[in-house]
């Protein structure tokens, strides 16, 4: 038998409430990543996850995902410009806009950084004028996803059980 996920479908309408404030060396940039530094970062942040829908793309696919201007990825460093996590965001379906991945490190994780990088890439989403950005996540995401997802203004649209299928 397959197992079955939950699936949370969630969305917005507007920018984030509030940005947390943060101090510290971090930063945060749209950067356009090459397919191997997207990789890295993208098993990093997504292997505890069991994330694998870019590890089953063809390296021609993933190239031409990453070079299209639809495909928005803002990246979080730590202040040695290693990469802490990312936001990713597909535009291809303007003007409703899918937020496809968002995480972090482990070894980052519980400093706050995630709902400061949500919030910073949403801001800087919503500056196209979208419609709504609408995202979902699984009951083997991290715990506090959709907590964190609400905090930036996101409401829950529906609940699906679904095959566990590739993620």
């Amino acid at each position: 038998m397959d197992q079955e996920l939950q699936v949370t479908y969630m969305e917005a309408d507007g920018p984030p409430p509030a940005v947390p404030v943060r101090e510290g060396p971090e930063t945060l940039a749209c950067e356009r990543l090459s397919r191997l530094d997207y990789l890295e970062l993208y098993r990093r942040v997504g292997g505890p996850l069991r994330w694998d829908q870019r590890l089953r793309m063809s390296a021609a696919e993933l190239d031409r995902l990453l070079g299209h201007e639809h495909c928005r990825l803002y990246v979080l460093r730590d202040g040695t410009g290693a990469a802490l996590g990312f936001c990713e965001f597909d535009r291809s379906g303007f003007s409703a806009v899918q937020l496809m991945n968002f995480g972090l490190v482990p070894q980052a994780q519980g400093r706050g950084l995630g709902p400061w990088l949500l919030a910073r890439a949403l801001v800087e989403e919503w500056r196209a004028g979208p419609s709504r950005i609408w995202l979902h996540t699984d009951t083997w995401d991290h715990p506090a996803a959709i907590r964190t997802y609400e905090r930036a203004g996101f409401r829950v649209y529906a609940v699906r059980t679904e095959p566990a299928g590739p993620l």
